[in-house]
């Protein structure tokens, strides 16, 4: 059985209060009365709670982190990064989602009113970044995981998007690739442009051209990433190898081709972004985003907020790596 302050109380001849007071270092307990309250605590082999001394010092010991959704395919790994570098710091996690829109968002700010946390992860949910941003401005810690390019003004972790579509540009050259064509994501996403620019650059440099007809917007699913290379073959432009903005609108370009009985890699090579877990059944050639580093450094970086230390005034980048499969 756990031995409870009630007890250590009890055997010291003292109040509860007096027990917590020790605990948590207070100067109005005479000597002797703590190092009584301290040898019983080493008797009975007493751990306080971590929740209990981080409330009694002004801390929940909690971090709080909020997502889009934990359906998106690299949410888990970034969430298990974080969760292994909070928990070795003796904090826990609170996860939140948007799922059910406003409603999520009003239980959310509940808790943040409450303060239930004591400094909040962000995977930015859409529309949300406005009021982020006030949170930051209220008080609390707030780092950002993929900022997208949005800068905000708290620490944030992001990876070389640019860098890695410049180097999935160069391999497809090296491999005998000369009509390209690509399928972004949102066009407002900071790292779509970035992948963009890396690409189109990486291309640049070596002599190749790129039909702006041959760049057409998806949304990062696998649905819209296959009515991408429909409006891309329907162009009647030649390409042989298309670069997508992340893994699922690569798969759903290889899906498209398929049924127009074109062939990967034989006919059209297909690089994606991200490397997420069905990547590597699917033999994709892709852009790999450390996922997991990336929860530990955000985690990190909160963590250190909490201790009073100085954000960095650059966010973190993290590299990536080309990862060469069958299809490309």
């Amino acid at each position: 059985m756990r031995v409870t302050i009630a007890e250590v109380a009890q055997r010291a001849q003292v109040s509860k209060a007096t027990v917590s007071r020790v605990l948590n270092g207070k100067p109005d307990v005479d000597a002797a009365t703590a190092a009584r309250v301290r040898q019983v605590i080493a008797d009975v082999g007493y751990v306080p709670s971590a929740r209990a001394v981080g409330l009694a010092r002004g801390r929940a010991r909690t971090v709080g982190m909020l997502v889009p959704s934990l359906t998106w395919p690299w949410t888990g790994e970034v969430v298990q990064g974080a969760v292994d570098e909070l928990e070795s710091d003796g904090y826990g996690l609170l996860l939140y989602t948007v799922n059910r829109g406003s409603e999520s968002l009003a239980q959310f700010a509940s808790h943040v009113s409450a303060k239930a946390f004591d400094g909040l992860l962000v995977i930015e949910p859409p529309d949300t970044l406005n009021y982020i941003e006030a949170l930051h401005d209220q008080g609390l810690p707030v780092v950002m995981i993929d900022d997208r390019g949005s800068r905000p003004g708290f620490p944030s972790v992001g990876t070389t998007n640019r860098e890695g579509a410049w180097a999935a540009a160069r391999h497809l050259v090296s491999a005998g690739r000369r009509h390209f064509a690509v399928v972004t994501g949102p066009a407002d996403f900071g790292c779509v442009r970035e992948r963009l620019d890396g690409f189109l650059d990486a291309l640049g440099e070596l002599g190749v051209h790129v039909d702006p007809r041959l760049v057409v917007e998806g949304d990062f699913t696998t649905e819209r990433g296959a009515v991408a290379t429909d409006k891309l073959m329907a162009t009647g432009l030649p390409f042989d190898a298309v670069f997508a903005h992340n893994d699922l609108s690569a798969l759903g370009v290889v899906k498209a081709l398929g049924a127009a009985g074109r062939r990967v890699p034989d006919d059209v090579a297909v690089v994606g972004f991200d490397d997420i877990p069905i990547a590597g059944h699917a033999e994709l050639t892709t852009v790999r985003q450390p996922m997991r580093r990336m929860g530990e450094a955000a985690a990190r970086l909160l963590l250190s907020r909490l201790e009073g230390a100085t954000p960095p005034a650059e966010p973190v980048v993290l590299p990536t790596e080309l990862v060469v499969r069958r299809s490309g």
